[in-house]
């Protein structure tokens, strides 16, 4: 878990800054948006998105090199 030690002559910004990069740098948020059990649908659509545009990628490449095979 993240965690800092606050410096005697350092502000509560800078310290939650320092923080806030620690959590960052540790994916806590993502992972516990991973683990919810209610997924919004607005983050169901964004998933669907991003896998129909992988889908389309995947299929153009493949064509494409089929194709350079000929």
């Amino acid at each position: 878990m993240p965690g800092i030690i606050v410096k005697p002559d350092e502000n509560f910004e800078a310290a939650y800054r320092r923080f806030k990069k620690q959590v960052d740098r540790n994916l806590i948020v993502t992972e516990a948006r991973a683990r919810r059990f209610y997924e919004p649908m607005t983050e169901k659509r964004k998933k669907e998105k991003i896998a129909a545009r992988k889908k389309i990628l995947k299929r153009l490449y493949m064509m494409r090199r089929y194709e350079s095979r000929l």
